[in-house]
């Protein structure tokens, strides 16, 4: 929740047609699902990632969808003159942005020790100054407007703490820092917008394309929602200053355990995780995934893992089977 300026109610609440929409991780999960559904509105898509071949195929998906006009722009996030050159060929193309979702992110798995430095680095470059890169030099742009949205997509794992997963937890927390920074200072303009919102467990490929130093892979945590109800709750928030961050009834169970009884909850958050988050019935040898670069081979919309619960009962019936 930010804070309230008295008096004024921005009417955009999703894309209209000719909307200018700029997608940042467009070419897989929950970017690309905003993308097809911002196409769907009769936008004009800006998008961002760091692999052109898959982002390429994400233009003529929303090409098909009804998109005004798809442009593709390569951008590594974590790179602060890419991010302005983007913003620069947004700018040169359509004069204006109504909205930009920052939805780039990598995740790493393994205790803080074991993640080696570069990837906890990298997962921290990508997620946390990546969402300030975009912040510097999107914010300008809307402020010159007074009209706009930047929404910062966060994660419920910025509002609590869970084993082997420090370094998106850390980013993640970080990048709700900055929305609610940002938010505090630019209340004085009264059509810019700070969005944040806070998914959890979404059926994406990001855990098979994670960092891993656990030796299992992980998996969404249920309840996991689609990505393309991530996406629509996203663009149901542009200009919606008040909108509820939180994405599913389950985050706001979550955080009041982390928050009210937290003996309760570091009782609980480790064997969840391991049976929740974690398949224990796939092993994996220790990989950089796709934090240092692209791996646009793994680039798809859903992450196919199945039903999480049926994956918590293989591990629990794995584990006490030792």
């Amino acid at each position: 929740m930010w804070p309230r300026r008295a008096g004024y109610r921005c009417a955009m609440t999703k894309p209209r047609p000719g909307d200018v929409v700029v997608i940042t991780g467009a070419s897989s999960g929950i970017g690309r699902a905003t993308a097809l559904a911002a196409a769907a509105a009769g936008a004009h898509l800006v998008l961002a990632a760091r692999g052109v071949g898959s982002l390429d195929l994400v233009a003529a998906e929303c090409d098909d969808a009804g998109a005004a006009s798809t442009t593709v722009v390569p951008t590594d996030v974590g790179d602060d003159a890419a991010v302005r050159a983007l913003v620069e060929t947004v700018l040169d193309r359509h004069g204006r942005i109504d909205a930009f979702v920052n939805s780039a992110g990598v995740v790493a798995y393994g205790r803080t020790e074991e993640v080696p430095q570069e990837v906890f680095d990298g997962v921290l470059r990508t997620n946390l100054v990546g969402s300030a890169n975009v912040a510097r030099h999107v914010v300008p742009v809307l402020r010159d407007q007074d009209a706009g949205t930047l929404t910062l997509v966060g994660s419920v794992i910025g509002h609590i703490a869970v084993p082997g997963m420090t370094a998106y937890a850390v980013s993640k927390w970080g990048v709700r820092s900055l929305a609610r920074h940002l938010a505090l200072e630019n209340a004085d303009k009264r059509g810019v917008t700070i969005s944040y919102v806070a998914p959890g467990g979404v059926d994406t490929p990001i855990y098979r394309q994670a960092a891993n130093y656990d030796g299992f892979q992980g998996r969404p945590p249920p309840p996991v929602a689609s990505p393309e109800r991530v996406a629509r709750q996203i663009l149901s928030r542009l200009g919606r200053e008040n909108a509820w961050s939180q994405l599913l009834v389950s985050n706001e169970v979550i955080r009041f355990g982390f928050n009210a009884v937290p003996f309760v909850y570091d009782a609980v958050i480790g064997p969840f995780f391991r049976h929740g988050a974690i398949d224990l019935l796939q092993p994996v040898e220790p990989t950089t995934g796709n934090v240092l670069a692209s791996r646009q081979s793994g680039n798809t919309l859903h992450g196919e893992q199945g039903s999480a619960l049926t994956g918590i009962a293989r591990n629990v019936l794995a584990t006490l089977r030792g």
